[in-house]
């Protein structure tokens, strides 16, 4: 049986999906416009990470200046060429600024299954910007790159991210005990999950 071609997204029967993200998909909300990640978002990302308060449950290195973030910029733009995995930068429709970003950072196509992400930065939190946009990027997992399951990987003490989660229909999924060492300390993880709901 030959591939067939769906919503941009190439699939096998009974095979791993492969993704396709040329042309780049940009999202829309309410809100917002979930765009591609630019070389000259490099201030506004170096804002995002190099503060402690953001990054407190991300366990990355703190941002030290603009060569490291671009950098992850350049790393974040060839997974897409790729088509391996995506980000979206969130940028509010009403003033174009930049407010912080949302993806599929870890892939398993074989499992049709992949972890979704999400920063956002300080003066932007609390405001409802992160499910908003996490339920466009929900969609877009399951209708195009036709994931049958999506996890997110959260500190368990990241009560805000749990929130989040829980309000999109994510159910936590495992609580694994001192399974990241991160600056000298050992950090437990939770998974949280969503299936794809059946027609």
């Amino acid at each position: 049986m030959s591939p067939v071609q769906v919503l941009g997204v190439l699939k096998k029967d009974n095979t791993m999906v492969q993704f396709n993200f040329n042309p780049f998909p940009y999202l829309s909300t309410e809100r917002l416009l979930l765009r591609q990640l630019i070389n000259d978002d490099v201030n506004e990302m170096f804002i995002m990470r190099s503060d402690k308060e953001t990054m407190q449950f991300v366990p990355r290195p703190i941002a030290q200046d603009k060569a490291i973030v671009l950098e992850l910029i350049e790393k974040t733009q060839q997974g897409i060429l790729n088509n391996q995995t995506i980000n979206w930068v969130m940028e509010l429709k009403a003033t174009k600024q930049f407010i912080g970003t949302i993806g599929y950072y870890r892939s398993k196509p074989e499992h049709h299954r992949a972890e979704v992400g999400y920063m956002i930065q300080k003066t932007h939190q609390g405001k409802g910007y992160t499910t908003e946009a996490l339920k466009e990027v929900i969609k877009y997992g399951f209708s195009v790159m036709q994931l049958h399951s999506i996890e997110a990987v959260i500190d368990p003490d990241n009560f805000a991210s749990e929130k989040i989660l829980q309000k999109c229909g994510f159910i936590k999924e495992a609580h694994f005990k001192e399974n990241e060492f991160w600056e000298g300390k050992y950090l437990d993880s939770v998974v949280y999950s969503l299936l794809k709901k059946q027609d």
